[in-house]
């Protein structure tokens, strides 16, 4: 699964990298973004692709309550076709969310060490992510909200967790953002997992287990 992530890197670097416009929009740097957290994210519309934040734990239309997204944070890619939560955004809502790294925990005494991944280029890149649009009762803003696509881990990560995001290659962007390709067969080729070779891990500090806290230091390795 993925439950802990970084985001560092000026939405600016995202906006190029997603070929998306981002307006006026400002983020600070983020070392420990956790679920129910707001995120950056790029997705398609009308007139064009957009950077914008989304609540992370998807909302389905038909949930009664914000709650459920407690338990949407990370959608398996061997179902995610089919599940009633997430199928007809896998249909039509498909998205980028925007990260630099994130974090695993190996069991342990007398707590789990956490440990940090990243590209070994230091680069950002994109987990592929759904978002959906639920209105709040009463007539109240609508709350858009995000899942991250979790897949089987590769042999580097594998040694920390068998499951890892879905982090999509940016030659395939344009096919997994385009909200015309309905049709899975197409689409579900790309959620495979990330070769090991170009990424790199190593152990953090305890201050990560902590969703409080924030800042550079939580990457720094030990």
């Amino acid at each position: 699964m993925c439950g802990r992530y970084t985001s560092t890197k000026p939405v600016e670097v995202h906006a190029e990298l997603f070929k998306a416009r981002a307006g006026s929009l400002f983020v600070e740097p983020r070392y420990n973004i956790a679920p129910t957290y707001d995120v950056l994210a790029c997705r398609a519309m009308p007139e064009g692709r957009e950077l914008t934040l989304m609540y992370w734990g998807l909302i389905p239309a038909w949930a009664e309550d914000k709650k459920i997204g407690y338990r949407t944070i990370n959608a398996r890619a061997e179902t995610v076709a089919v599940k009633p939560a997430y199928r007809t955004a896998f249909r039509r809502r498909r998205c980028l969310i925007a990260a630099d790294g994130f974090y695993e925990w190996r069991p342990g005494k007398p707590r789990k060490q956490p440990y940090y991944i990243r590209m070994k280029d230091g680069k950002p890149f994109a987990f592929a992510g759904l978002w959906e649009r639920w209105g709040e009762p009463e007539g109240a803003e609508p709350v858009d909200s995000c899942t991250i696509i979790v897949t089987t881990a590769n042999e580097l990560i594998s040694q920390r967790h068998d499951r890892m995001p879905v982090i999509l290659a940016p030659q395939d962007y344009e096919l997994w953002l385009d909200p015309e390709v309905h049709d899975r067969e197409k689409v579900m080729p790309l959620l495979k997992t990330y070769p090991e070779k170009e990424m790199e891990f190593y152990p953090v500090g305890f201050g990560v287990n902590s969703p409080k806290h924030d800042g550079e230091g939580l990457i720094k390795p030990l």
